[in-house]
């Protein structure tokens, strides 16, 4: 494993907005680590001294306050997040480099292009593109343990869970957790139901595309949704009364039932319900 990067904080470039964000992420058991990862997890576990999502905010942003920005760690971070269930180990490593590739192949769906050349510039973008390009030839296999979601929970996500598994502390957290073969059964009927319906295949192919992400993982991980930082953003009232996971199955289920105008209703508001979160984004 590499080491721990410097955490002492540079000269302030300019404060950069909190990323308000949600996140996916797998747990892997020991024994999907070759060693001597293996060995270097189980040891880290032992530490007792895992950082939080917070500590890995924090870290991140301190890339963006450098002079000049880094837009991705030159290199890759010793950290992961860590949970025990039934006894067992479970791992989800940071990948923290490789996570600011991909995020920044997304920028540019993201953002007008002058809004993206002001703020990173091309030749900027392109050396990191360049320097990724040379990376996954030496890494083909690699995937990250996180997928992130920014002002927003991407609708597929919430196929993977249960209105049961919600976990929901005012201030703390709202998360869902559940073990892979769950999130894969429940994946599986809801490509399948939603392909079979008339215009959802939008939804149903990124499903799978997330399914395919999921196939590369040990059958024994557990994968947490994990609202973030929107727990900071939207108001209490309206996360208390949040049941994204629980709508979205009753809707799949009113397809599956062949009630059409019933599952429309439901995902329409739904969709209506995140975009309007996702477009706190784009506000003053």
């Amino acid at each position: 494993m590499n080491e721990f990067r410097d955490s002492r904080l540079p000269p302030a470039r300019s404060v950069p907005v909190v990323p308000y964000a949600s996140y996916l992420r797998v747990y892997e058991p020991l024994a999907a680590f070759a060693e001597p990862e293996r060995a270097y997890w189980a040891e880290y576990a032992r530490r007792g001294a895992a950082p939080t999502a917070q500590d890995e905010l924090r870290r991140s942003l301190a890339d963006l306050v450098r002079v000049p920005v880094v837009v991705v760690p030159a290199r890759e971070s010793a950290d992961a997040f860590t949970a025990e269930v039934d006894g067992a180990l479970l791992v989800c490593p940071w990948r923290t480099r490789l996570r600011g590739w991909l995020a920044l192949e997304e920028l540019v769906e993201w953002f007008p292009l002058p809004v993206l050349d002001a703020a990173l510039p091309p030749v900027t973008r392109r050396r990191a593109a360049e320097e990724y390009e040379r990376w996954r030839e030496r890494n083909p296999d690699a995937r990250p343990w996180i997928r992130t979601g920014v002002w927003q929970v991407p609708l597929r996500w919430f196929v993977l869970v249960a209105d049961e598994e919600r976990e929901y502390l005012p201030g703390e957290r709202l998360r869902y957790r559940t073990p892979m073969v769950q999130a894969r059964r429940r994946l599986a009927r809801g490509v399948r139901t939603l392909r079979e319906a008339e215009g959802y295949g939008m939804l149903a192919e990124g499903l799978a595309e997330v399914g395919s992400w999921l196939e590369e993982f040990h059958p024994r991980s557990m994968v947490e949704l994990d609202y973030g930082g929107l727990l900071h953003a939207l108001p209490a009232d309206r996360l208390a009364a949040d049941h994204s996971a629980r709508d979205l199955a009753a809707g799949i289920a009113a397809l599956r039932a062949g009630e059409t105008g019933r599952a429309t209703e439901v995902y329409e508001e739904l969709a209506d319900r995140w975009r309007m979160v996702r477009e706190k984004l784009f506000a003053n």
